[in-house]
């Protein structure tokens, strides 16, 4: 019954990253997020991710599945919209 819980909870905390990288997507701003926390859970979600199947533990895998593609989803959007950001601010070439 536990391990219910842990994977519900786990999978439920991985979709926290989806309406962060909406809000970026729908506003193409970036511009308040902080690359450093989303590196560092990008980094740390992959690495949980890549230990539950070391371990072959579904509970961690399944969790942190969702958390890895969110994570990296908030952390490639930003880098993507705030280097927009920094292009036309400076006038330099539009990506």
């Amino acid at each position: 019954m536990f391990e219910i819980f842990v994977t519900i909870m786990g999978v439920v905390m991985s979709l926290g990253y989806y309406p962060q990288a909406y809000k970026i997507y729908t506003n193409k701003s970036a511009q308040d997020i902080s690359l450093s926390m989303y590196v560092i859970m990008a980094v740390g979600t992959c690495t949980w991710f890549l230990y539950g199947i070391y371990l072959r533990d579904w509970i961690i895998v399944s969790g942190f599945a969702l958390g890895v593609l969110g994570s990296w989803l908030v952390l490639g959007l930003s880098i993507y919209y705030k280097m927009k950001e920094t292009s036309i601010r400076y006038g330099t070439k539009d990506i």
